[in-house]
């Protein structure tokens, strides 16, 4: 098995695994290959390092000290801290967070506007809600005062959540 470094043309890193490097070639050039953000399939191969397993006794970590719970942090705390971060954490936090708000959110699909409406209205309860909805159907929902957020869900977060 290879573990292959690949980057899509909007510049997001990923790893793919492939039986060979013909595998790869092949896969890549069917188009086969797409990026688990942006769902790009132009697709190109980073140069790696080769793994080196060291041996040796290291010294374990020491624990980590419990904290007092601390106040949620403010939004220039969040900016301060996201501003330093690698783009690789950057996107390990943005899809942990993608699977966070599938998790704590009910996807109603197609039916998105029209249960919007419903609770807005009081018709049916409250509670966070994703789905799918047209341009013009955000448009009419904000016409109606009705806030929604386009999110864009990567095609691999569509289904399942693995």
């Amino acid at each position: 098995m290879k573990v292959l470094n690949l980057r899509c043309a909007n510049g997001h890193g990923f790893e793919g695994w492939f039986g060979s490097e013909d595998d790869f070639l092949d896969q890549n050039g069917r188009a086969m290959i797409e990026c688990p953000l942006c769902a790009d399939r132009v697709v190109s191969r980073l140069p790696s390092a080769p793994r080196l397993n060291l041996s040796g006794a290291r010294e374990p970590a020491p624990a980590p000290q419990p904290e007092a719970a601390a106040p949620a942090p403010t939004v220039s705390a969040v900016t301060a801290s996201v501003s330093g971060m690698q783009p690789p954490d950057l996107q390990a936090a943005w899809l942990s967070g993608m699977r966070q708000l599938l998790a704590r959110t009910e996807d109603v699909g197609l039916r998105f506007a029209e249960e919007a409406r419903r609770m807005h209205y009081g018709e049916a309860p409250n509670r966070g809600i994703r789905g799918h909805a047209s341009p013009e159907e955000r448009e009419a929902l904000l016409d109606e005062g009705i806030e929604t957020v386009a999110i864009p869900v990567p095609r691999a977060l569509d289904g399942p959540v693995q």
